[in-house]
């Protein structure tokens, strides 16, 4: 049953086949069997996630409306709020924060009967593309256990792939929902900004976060967007705008189908088997009737050291708030208060955050704020402005995720350039504000997942759901699951 999709584990309570506690328990025990392996998750309550299917069971017995995701576990990544339970952004200085409130899409799955199945390791603070900087563990990849499975949502990837639990939600800042869901073999999707509100979610860079879906197949991401979307006048960044009921279009194929292919996405650093699969896949979609259009991204080569000039910058803005005085951890040495803001702060953070958090402050201090933070402001509208020109010409801008399939735990730890490249095909969608989606595309050699990217316009999730569905019914990538 932990196999299966949430739209079937829906199926089978419709049709009286399977009780939410069956499938709560089902998915308890892969839980318990392959956590060891995989350490997808900081904190999961067994009583908590019982007592919630009991009630959802309760509520169809007496014969109340159900809401969309009745009765289906749901993982959460850990840099969301959660009322009662432990969110920590795995980080020692969150160690034991609770929250008082619900985090905004938080507050949609509970109002659609979800089942909210524990909290999911990540990169610290969502800093990240390993998951390797969590403060208390490393998860591993399904496919592979020696590797990682991308970052910083790796926990909510790898949860979802290893069959842990059939829907997650991530956060995406520059690929963070992309890129693991590319190298777990699922389905990952990064909302417009502005789709869906960021209230509840603790911030790394306000104007590049973004909540997410990670699901086994195209029609389940259909159904947490339709769920986790709206407007929602607690984030003054959420967009009033009606949302389409994604599923009920999601098989309509799209006519006279015009696919952007960017030759800055088939470059040096590229993985030839990667490149391979990428253009099978374009392939495919000519064989359906769409048309390949070259376009180009001139930009996008300084996408990603714009990203990490804006990012910092802005982290460092938001993580002042964590000096040991207002919550968080708080140093047991003696010391004046620069001291115990020093110490706390030294002790809490971990070192990708403490350098991030020293780069962004030297890019927006006096003296240097024109030569690089500003500088990377206006790069970030020359990326946006090659998105609008490539879709002047197109429908969907196609290209790789990752320029690699998963590396082996460890391998780049010492390396943070070389880290950060492995979000060279990610970052410039989270610059321009469009939605972005990877798929699975193929397997290497090694039987490793390859990802498929596909960029689409400004609040066009409908139609970039349905071209990813064209593909996506014509193989069956979608349909592996790993031994773990």
């Amino acid at each position: 049953m932990s196999e299966l999709t949430a739209t079937q584990l829906l199926r089978l309570q419709a049709t009286g086949k399977a009780t939410a506690a069956e499938i709560a328990d089902a998915f308890l025990d892969t839980y318990r069997t392959r956590e060891p392996k995989l350490k997808a998750f900081v904190s999961l309550d067994e009583a908590a996630i019982r007592e919630q299917a009991a009630a959802v069971d309760a509520k169809r017995a007496a014969g109340k409306p159900l809401g969309k995701l009745a009765g289906v576990p749901v993982a959460v990544k850990d840099v969301l709020c959660t009322k009662g339970v432990t969110t920590t952004c795995a980080s020692k200085i969150l160690k034991n924060f609770v929250p008082p409130y619900d985090a905004h899409v938080v507050e949609r799955l509970r109002a659609e009967d979800a089942i909210l199945f524990g909290k999911t390791n990540m990169d610290e603070f969502a800093m990240g593309s390993s998951t390797e900087n969590s403060a208390f563990q490393t998860t591993r990849n399904p496919w592979d256990t020696d590797r990682i499975p991308g970052g910083s949502s790796g926990g909510s990837a790898a949860c979802v792939a290893g069959c842990q639990a059939p829907l997650s939600l991530g956060t995406d800042t520059g690929g963070s929902i992309r890129q693991p869901a590319a190298l777990c073999g699922i389905v990952g999707m990064k909302p417009t900004y502005g789709r869906v509100s960021r209230y509840g979610l603790i911030a790394f860079a306000s104007s590049l976060d973004q909540v997410g879906p990670f699901a086994h197949d195209v029609t389940d991401a259909a159904l947490m967007l339709e769920v986790i979307s709206g407007h929602d006048k607690r984030d003054s960044t959420c967009v009033n705008q009606s949302v389409p009921e994604y599923r009920k279009t999601l098989n309509d194929p799209v006519k006279g189908l015009r696919i952007g292919v960017p030759r800055e996405f088939f470059d040096k650093g590229l993985d030839s088997e990667i490149e391979s699969s990428v253009r099978a896949a374009l392939k495919e979609y000519e064989k359906q009737g769409a048309t390949l259009v070259d376009v180009s991204l001139p930009h996008s080569k300084y996408a990603l050291a714009a990203y990490y000039i804006v990012a910092p910058a802005e982290a460092s803005s938001n993580l002042a708030r964590f000096d040991g005085m207002h919550y968080g951890h708080r140093t047991a040495q003696k010391a004046d208060l620069i001291g115990t803001y020093a110490k706390s702060r030294g002790e809490g953070f971990g070192k990708e955050v403490q350098r991030r958090i020293m780069i962004g402050t030297y890019v927006l201090s006096s003296g240097y704020k024109d030569a690089y933070y500003v500088k990377a402001l206006k790069v970030r509208r020359l990326v946006k402005k090659d998105y609008d020109d490539a879709f002047a010409t197109c429908d969907v801008v196609m290209g790789p995720t990752t320029p690699t399939a998963a590396f082996k735990a460890g391998e780049k730890s010492d390396d943070p350039l070389a880290m950060y490249l492995s979000d060279v095909y990610t970052v410039s969608c989270n610059l321009a504000g469009i939605p972005g989606l990877s798929m699975p595309c193929g397997f290497t050699k090694a039987g490793l997942p390859i990802g498929l990217q596909l960029l689409g316009k400004p609040f066009d999730e409908e139609k970039l759901l349905r071209i990813a569905r064209m593909y996506e019914a014509a193989t069956d990538w979608h349909t592996r699951r790993p031994k773990v």
